[in-house]
């Protein structure tokens, strides 16, 4: 049976999405073209693997060892790939980093620049992403690392904990809730906010946070990092929700006022994220070491 990259990749695709329709979409593949090839796929493979159904298809036993096989397939495909470009452009290393919101205008900064002065010719690559897209993102070779600030339960993937921080509700002084030691972050509905992009991780947790309580945030305007959000804080235009290392680093500098949250998910356990089984390359295994490191120096 030869296994033709796109099949490959199209199996995957449906199988995330569980249906060979959407599947095909993303692929960029017409619906018959899609149907056609997963049904040679079936043939070479000499039993079903989906399940068909009103709404879409489940793989069936089969079909589950052959994705299986197919992410092997491909994420070795990807390393060869990889693996060549770096010889052809005379590098020795090409990290793919997928981060969550803090990570990418927080953590990394920190981390990359000692980093990247102790590995001249290793290049990073460093996308924006909401913690599922990390976790799907590393999973199927689209990022050879991942940072999340949520446990990552997901089969493939192993989590590695190198940091815990919290959430913080951040106020001009003078400002009422100035002098509280602690607030529910139900209780701080009815202010304006300075919110972060409408694509950063934050601010998609804080809207599942408040849909459940029925109450929107009133959010005036919305920036790409927690100190230009802390800068607006300063200056009057509302409250807003930053990790504890942010604020820290902009109170001295602003007229800030730190307010505990007294909600439970205030806490952020932060995350590493690898395939499991697999030796990273060692670029990517000394990033991994540098951030274990710089955290457990800096306590």
């Amino acid at each position: 049976m030869n296994f033709d990259p796109v099949d490959l990749r199209l199996f995957v695709a449906i199988a995330q999405e569980a249906s060979i329709t959407r599947g095909a979409k993303a692929r960029h593949l017409s619906l018959a073209a899609a149907s056609a090839r997963v049904k040679a796929l079936e043939i070479g493979a000499g039993v079903p693997l989906l399940y068909r159904e009103a709404r879409g298809v489940k793989l069936t036993a089969a079909g589950e060892a052959f994705l299986h096989h197919a992410r092997a397939i491909l994420r070795q495909t990807e390393d060869l790939r990889a693996e060549m470009n770096e010889y052809s452009r005379g590098l020795r290393g090409h990290v793919r980093v997928h981060a969550n919101t803090t990570a990418f205008t927080d953590i990394l900064p920190e981390v990359l620049p000692g980093f990247l002065k102790a590995h001249p010719r290793v290049n990073v690559e460093l996308q924006e992403r909401q913690n599922a897209e990390i976790a799907t993102g590393v999973l199927d070779c689209s990022a050879d690392v991942g940072i999340v600030s949520a446990r990552v339960e997901m089969p493939g993937l192993k989590a590695i904990h190198f940091s815990t921080d919290r959430l913080v509700l951040v106020v001009p002084r003078g400002h009422r809730f100035a002098r509280r030691k602690s607030i529910a972050f139900a209780d701080t509905l009815d202010e304006d906010f300075v919110g972060m992009h409408p694509g950063s991780t934050l601010t998609g947790f804080l809207a599942t946070v408040t849909a459940a309580s029925g109450k929107p945030m009133r959010i005036r305007v919305q920036l790409s990092n927690f100190d230009a959000v802390c800068r607006m804080i300063g200056a009057g235009v509302g409250i807003g929700v930053v990790p504890a290392s942010s604020a820290r680093r902009n109170l001295a500098g602003m007229q800030l006022v730190q307010v505990e949250l007294a909600d439970t998910w205030r806490v952020r356990e932060r995350y590493v994220v690898v395939r499991e089984g697999e030796h990273l390359p060692a670029f990517a295994q000394a990033l991994v070491e540098a951030l274990l490191a710089f955290y457990a120096g800096s306590g």
